[in-house]
């Protein structure tokens, strides 16, 4: 049987109605995507031992390097977990385990303890792995971008279901799909970072539209960070699962403690794609002495309680320069509209743009993030302009209602919207109400302003008024109020009223 994207979408989801009310709707993700991702792996593996046991022999079927996912082990097969009615929760456990331990490259990406989940009974866990039988998960059941993509769906379900906390790990499509446009010029051996990766959707993204245009995206690398482990957990499974092989998730704060360095130096990418956590705490006192030089824009450093000029100014070090590296890196990076115009971080606007660093603005639709309704733009960063940009920065307006639609809870982006940005971005169009690409000297007359409406009118266009018309709408009225008027004193006269 062949499955929709619908159907698969739907039957992933139905887990949740499994252990709906044995756990918070916040752990839905801890304990249902691993068993999703280790019943891919299982089919999968099951598929190839069967193709190399007829090939090697049963001496050699088992050989790590004839398979391209990891070996699940003899007795943690997923029928072998289907055997088991007692002690489900510690059957999970060890197969988790015993797949880790064969493959090391795995440490780290199983958390969830389902022994400790006490209402996660034999009954509930067994219905659970039986409802995940219904359908076989390997890559010629279920081609690995349709199985990715019902495996994003998941997570953004996942999202909605924890409300405003979810936003924390999932960005919505069509910015993601934006972000990913607009820096859109990619090779093989191209690399891809994401600094706050949460559930790896930007990187999985780029590598989704790569495909869609041709390339291969095995021949990109892909690299991310996240400082909370359950959700860094869960991209590691999300890039396997899209089938993507050439990739490294770490966990640690990348202010902090970047974990991709080449000796004393960050490592540089071609392209960085990012939307990091609005106005968070940084760990200013501990980075005065910055060993990367990440923040010297200014001798003053960002607010500790306003990190983002700091999560900027570490994306734009991560990006190849044409001085160091023969060519240039690509950012597009969400972030609040505070970033454009907050006066006392004038002072990283103008190292930023006087470095002629800045491609384009995209202002974006209020309301798009989970139960956030703080408006946010698009901030292009490129190291390497191509001459005819140089000296400019194109200004786009995307918060009208052409943009989006309203959903029940959030707006979102139209299809429509996003080729009209990416349009207008390509093709470097002033267009009236919607973009406008403005000169570095119009941008220091206002001080380094970088607000969106001091260079496009942002404000609604006056509806033309036919004064004939008008008056004759004005003249019908009167009119009609004149005759009410005299029906009403030939009442008030019939009823003997004054």
């Amino acid at each position: 049987m062949t499955l929709t994207l619908d159907e698969l979408d739907s039957h992933l989801f139905k887990c949740a109605d499994i252990i709906r009310d044995a756990v918070d709707p916040t752990d839905y993700k801890e304990f249902i995507l691993p068993l999703v991702y280790y019943k891919t792996i299982s089919d999968e593996f099951e598929k190839q031992y069967e193709q190399n046991l007829d090939e090697y022999g049963e001496d050699f079927a088992r050989n790590p390097d004839l398979y391209d996912i990891p070996v699940v082990p003899e007795g943690h097969l997923w029928d072998d977990l289907r055997a088991v009615s007692d002690n489900v929760d510690q059957a999970l456990n060890e197969a988790f385990d015993a797949l880790t331990e064969e493959n090391p490259e795995l440490k780290g990406v199983f958390r969830a303890d389902y022994i400790d989940a006490d209402a996660l009974d034999d009954d509930r866990l067994g219905r659970l792995v039986e409802h995940l039988t219904k359908h076989d998960l390997d890559r010629d059941s279920v081609p690995p971008d349709m199985l990715g993509e019902a495996y994003m769906d998941l997570v953004r379900d996942f999202a909605e279901e924890e409300g405003k906390s979810g936003g924390q790990f999932f960005t919505p499509p069509h910015i993601v799909e934006l972000c990913v446009k607009l820096v859109d010029d990619f090779d093989d051996g191209d690399e891809f970072h994401d600094p706050t990766v949460g559930s790896g959707g930007m990187l999985v993204e780029a590598s989704k539209y790569y495909r869609e245009q041709g390339g291969d995206p095995t021949k990109l690398r892909f690299t991310g960070q996240e400082i909370n482990p359950d959700i860094a957990a869960i991209a590691r499974m999300n890039l396997f699962i899209h089938g993507l092989t050439n990739w490294s998730i770490e966990r640690q704060d990348s202010l902090l403690k970047p974990q991709f360095t080449d000796g004393d130096d960050l490592e540089r990418f071609d392209y960085v794609l990012a939307n990091f956590p609005f106005s968070a705490d940084w760990a200013k006192d501990e980075l005065q002495d910055d060993p990367y030089s990440r923040f010297d824009w200014n001798e003053k450093l960002p607010r500790a309680d306003r990190g983002d000029y700091s999560f900027i100014m570490h994306m734009a070090k991560q990006l190849k320069r044409p001085d160091l590296d023969g060519t240039g890196g690509k950012a597009a990076i969400v972030i609040p509209h505070g970033v454009l115009f907050r006066k006392h971080e004038s002072r990283y606007r103008k190292p930023m743009l006087e470095n002629d660093m800045v491609e384009a603005i995209v202002g974006l639709p209020e309301n798009l993030f989970q139960n956030v309704g703080i408006p946010s733009a698009i901030l292009v960063l490129n190291t390497d302009k191509p001459a005819e940009r140089e000296g400019e920065v194109q200004f786009i307006h995307a918060a009208d209602e052409a943009f989006y639609k309203e959903l029940s809870n959030q707006n979102e982006l139209t299809d429509e919207g996003v080729s009209h940005v990416v349009e207008n971005f390509r093709d470097w169009t002033t267009e009236e109400r919607v973009s406008r690409t403005v000169s570095m000297d119009e941008i220091r007359e206002n001080d380094y302003n970088l607000n969106i409406a001091l260079y496009v009118d942002t404000t609604e266009p006056e509806e033309n008024i036919n004064v004939a018309e008008e008056l004759t709408k004005l003249r019908e009225l009167q009119a009609e109020r004149n005759e009410m008027e005299a029906r009403m004193d030939q009442h008030m006269e019939a009823l003997n009223y004054e």
